[in-house]
C-alpha cells in the first residue's frame, strides 16, 4: 500500500504546482484553495508512505513524479517549449525512479 501511497502523492503534487500556476500569485481563490488542499493531501500520503518504505528513495520518487509530471502538464497543457534536451532530462529522472523503485528493500 506504500507505494499506491506514494504514486498518489507525486500526482497531487502535480495538481497542486498546475493549480499554483493557475493561482496567479494566490490572487485567484479557488485555484488557491485547490493548491493548499493538494499539498497537504500530498504530504499526508508522503507521510504514510514513510511508514515503511525508505526515506531517500520514497522522498526522490515523489518529488521526481512532482517534476516530470508538472513538465508534461506545462507542455501538453500550457504550451511551454519543448525540446529533446528537456525530454532527455526528463527520461533521466524517470531513469532514476525506476531504479531507485528497484534498489528499494520494501
Amino acid at each position: 500500500m506504500a507505494w499506491v501511497y506514494l504514486v498518489l502523492a507525486g500526482i497531487l503534487e502535480i495538481i497542486w504546482a498546475y493549480a499554483m500556476k493557475q493561482s496567479v500569485g494566490f490572487t485567484r481563490l479557488v485555484p488557491s484553495i485547490v493548491t493548499a488542499v493538494a499539498m497537504i493531501a500530498s504530504i499526508g500520503l508522503l507521510a504514510m508512505a514513510l511508514r515503511t518504505l525508505p526515506l531517500g528513495s520514497a522522498y526522490a520518487i515523489w518529488t521526481g513524479i512532482g517534476a516530470v509530471g508538472t513538465f508534461v502538464v506545462g507542455i501538453v497543457i500550457l504550451g511551454e517549449p519543448f525540446s529533446l534536451i528537456r525530454l532527455l532530462a526528463a527520461s533521466l529522472i524517470i531513469g532514476g525512479i525506476i531504479l531507485l523503485k528497484i534498489a528499494s528493500p520494501s
